[in-house]
């Protein structure tokens, strides 16, 4: 849609996983502090209720005597509905439960193998990404029958499982993967600069960055401020923390935060590898040996915790709790930036000023060290109906080897959970490095009880006897 048309008609967004609590809000409250867009924001949930719910919100955002913009909420009763002639699609889903996030994350326990997320990498991601997979399989059926050229935004983890699902069912589909671990980065390194050099306020934007690698085990091959090589900077800064870790602009006890690191993790892949490690703390472990994952009590030495699912369980009761008190007015509704690209880079597609930012697509040549086809993330400019992988700059050895085993491993599962095929998903498995260590008899009867715990949404054909191994 041109920029024209979006004054004089109005935006249509889908939101799949409109029933979101917390996340949609932040999306709602940057589009009402906006006043360059506007239209109507079509909201499909599984849980109908949930999406209702957020059409209140949405409704109530958009009356705020501070917003800008004007958005119309619709609840919808169907992916179709929701989809039907949409500029924008935005997909923030949780595949499955949290009971099942528990199996993916705690029944490894019993094996030996600890995950501080579980959504991404390891065995915990694996059982994610067999259950994302046929389910963004129909959401990119129905977007080529219904939006084939809509702009797609997906923000569900794991992200490459669910991007080369899309791009395999639908090759012409706009999908792309944003996701703000690099935005971390950018605030550390403006924090050191703020302790190095005395420069205070400085906005994440305005520290460049190079990107390659694949979500949450992204790099950094180049970082600068006003023309200034911050590399040195953060070796000295790197090897001052290594030990205590860096604390400022969080709790100090970061035991307090299941979310909150001291970035010892991040320092010690960047002495060892020469290149900064984007992610946050939690995820990068992941991607690694057991050396910070070893138990519970190794992963605290190394400053940071892992999320138990009973905490993501209680969260989600406080999320409804605040969602019932915006609603009956108990709980004041305050416009805040969420601090997310996801309206910036619609506002970009649409002509209305270009932006680079971090990106996750499939590899085209942008990553020319990783396998094609794998969905890399790298910088990308956004512009009018456009977007443009930046080439990336070259990883370091030791890193491009370790990188290349997980983009690898992502397109294995993609292919795995399409065709149904345990032997090559098992083979996924045996592959990562969390459970590499594990017996083949011990791997296949922790991944056989892993897929036995998710049946519930999993096609049929992964039922024990559907399959050879």
């Amino acid at each position: 849609m041109s920029t024209q048309s979006v004054k004089q008609a109005g935006l249509t967004i889908a939101y799949i996983g409109g029933g979101s609590r917390g996340w949609a809000w932040g999306f709602m409250k940057d589009l009402a502090m906006d006043p360059h867009m506007g239209g109507v924001v079509r909201l499909y949930d599984i849980d109908r209720e949930a999406a209702l719910k957020n059409q209140r919100i949405g409704t109530m955002i958009s009356a705020h005597p501070e917003a800008l913009a004007d958005w119309r909420y619709e609840a919808v009763d169907t992916l179709e509905a929701a989809l039907k002639g949409a500029d924008i699609v935005v997909i923030s889903i949780l595949p499955g439960n949290f009971d099942h996030m528990a199996s993916d994350v705690h029944l490894p326990e019993e094996y030996g193998i600890y995950q501080s997320v579980g959504d991404t990498t390891g065995p915990g991601g694996l059982l994610r990404a067999l259950r994302t997979v046929p389910m963004y399989a129909d959401i990119a059926r129905a977007i080529q029958a219904t939006a084939p050229k809509a702009w797609v935004i997906n923000y569900t983890n794991p992200m490459a499982a669910g991007i080369g699902t899309m791009y395999e069912v639908f090759p012409g589909i706009r999908v792309f993967g944003c996701c703000h671990d690099v935005f971390g980065a950018q605030k550390l390194l403006a924090a050191m600069l703020e302790e190095v050099e005395g420069i205070r306020d400085i906005p994440r934007q305005d520290i460049k960055t190079q990107v390659n690698g694949v979500n949450h085990f992204t790099w950094l091959t180049s970082a600068s401020y006003k023309g200034q090589d911050l590399f040195p900077a953060y070796e000295a800064f790197a090897k001052k923390y290594q030990d205590t870790g860096y604390l400022k602009g969080q709790d100090s006890n970061w035991m307090n935060s299941f979310f909150h690191s001291s970035h010892k993790v991040k320092f010690d892949l960047f002495l060892r590898y020469g290149a900064i490690a984007a992610a946050g703390d939690r995820h990068l472990a992941e991607f690694m040996p057991p050396w910070y994952l070893k138990d519970p009590k190794t992963a605290q030495s190394w400053g940071f915790t892992l999320t138990p699912v009973s905490w993501r369980k209680t969260d989600l009761q406080e999320r409804i709790r605040k969602r019932e008190a915006l609603l009956d007015g108990s709980e004041p509704l305050a416009l805040t930036a969420s601090g997310e690209e996801g309206h910036l880079l619609i506002k970009a597609l649409l002509g209305l000023g270009d932006l680079a930012s971090n990106v996750n697509l499939p590899n085209r040549g942008q990553s020319r060290q990783l396998p094609l086809g794998a969905v890399v993330e790298t910088n990308a400019l956004f512009r009018d109906q456009e977007i443009s992988p930046v080439m990336a700059e070259d990883l370091p050895a030791p890193v491009v080897n370790m990188v290349a085993r997980h983009a690898d491993n992502q397109l294995s599962i993609v292919k795995a959970a399409l065709e149904y095929d345990w032997q090559l998903a098992f083979n996924v498995l045996q592959n990562d490095p969390q459970a590499a260590h594990l017996p083949p008899s011990k791997a296949a009867e922790m991944f056989e009880r892993m897929v036995n715990n998710t049946l519930d949404v999993l096609p049929a054909k992964w039922r024990r006897g559907s399959h050879q191994q």
